[in-house]
């Protein structure tokens, strides 16, 4: 057992995710917005149980789209995932609440951050573990568990968050999710205006929080570079679709992936859908 999640299975890195070891399953969904726009078209993917998976493209890709697919938060937007299904821990969850899909253990933190700014850092977090039943000393156990991991929250945990740096507020909010004991977490666009290095100090919180929690995670990400450092999987969305995946170090050597998303491109860049040496594996169809 570890010490804030719950035991799981560690995933090897070298092997594309396998149904006998994941813990998300997305299975050929479609989502439209206002019962008109149509904006994922078949997507499907898998997280390994204790994996790191990145989520990867261009702004408007569908990445966001997909994480509040997975966490049912589609409806407050006026979003409905229309076809396929979604399975977490071996369970369809694509008809349960975002509450209901927390307390199952699967949860995410949303792009901006979102922390309640006129509460403390040790206020925000404590409102992550809303839905726990196990009592007021686990919790304060699993509150120095996260102060450990982010000394930065130890030092603020009397200051208002909406007064405290962009950095420090993203790793409230992992720390907050991390509160509820979860053993998924959705991670929307953690780089998003920070620093390169508070974002290698982030992205280095994570990945232990993966190996010494066991904790697997979901992250949508436009900075390709620092996704495919840390995940172990990949796969790229564009215009609603996954027009590639796999390994992260496949995907860090692959040309078109280094001329589209890792900055060495051309004036002429062109889509993915115009590479006439790439094959897609075009899972909507199957």
């Amino acid at each position: 057992m570890s010490a804030i999640g719950v035991s799981v299975e560690t995933a090897d890195p070298q092997a594309e995710p396998q149904a006998s070891q994941t813990i998300l399953s997305v299975n050929n969904i479609e989502v439209i917005y206002d019962h008109v726009i149509l904006v994922l078209k078949g997507v499907s993917l898998t997280v390994p149980k204790g994996g790191i998976v990145a989520l990867l493209g261009a702004n408007g890709a569908g990445k966001t789209t997909t994480l509040k697919a997975i966490s049912n938060l589609l409806q407050a937007e006026r979003g409905d995932v229309t076809k396929g299904s979604i399975h977490f821990a071996g369970d369809r969850i694509d008809q349960l609440s975002p509450s209901e899909l927390v307390r199952r253990g699967c949860i995410q933190v949303m792009e901006g951050r979102h922390c309640f700014g006129h509460l403390t850092i040790e206020e925000n977090l404590l409102t992550g573990a809303f839905t726990r039943r196990d009592g007021s000393a686990a919790i304060k156990r699993d509150m120095e568990i996260i102060y450990n991991y982010f000394p930065r929250l130890r030092q603020r945990k009397n200051s208002m968050a909406g007064y405290t740096s962009g950095g420090e507020q993203q790793m409230c909010a992992i720390g907050r999710a991390m509160m509820s004991r979860p053993r998924m977490v959705l991670l929307d666009e953690p780089s998003m205006g920070l620093a390169p290095q508070v974002t290698e100090e982030i992205f280095d919180i994570v990945r232990d929080l993966n190996q010494k929690e066991g904790v697997s995670f979901l992250l949508a990400e436009q900075n390709t570079n620092i996704a495919l450092k840390y995940a172990t999987y990949g796969y790229i969305l564009e215009t609603g679709r996954v027009v590639m995946d796999g390994e992260a170090k496949a995907l860090r050597e692959n040309e078109d992936v280094k001329e589209f998303y890792l900055g060495v491109a051309g004036a002429d860049r062109k889509s993915f859908k115009d590479v006439k040496s790439y094959k897609r594996r075009k899972r909507w169809l199957s």
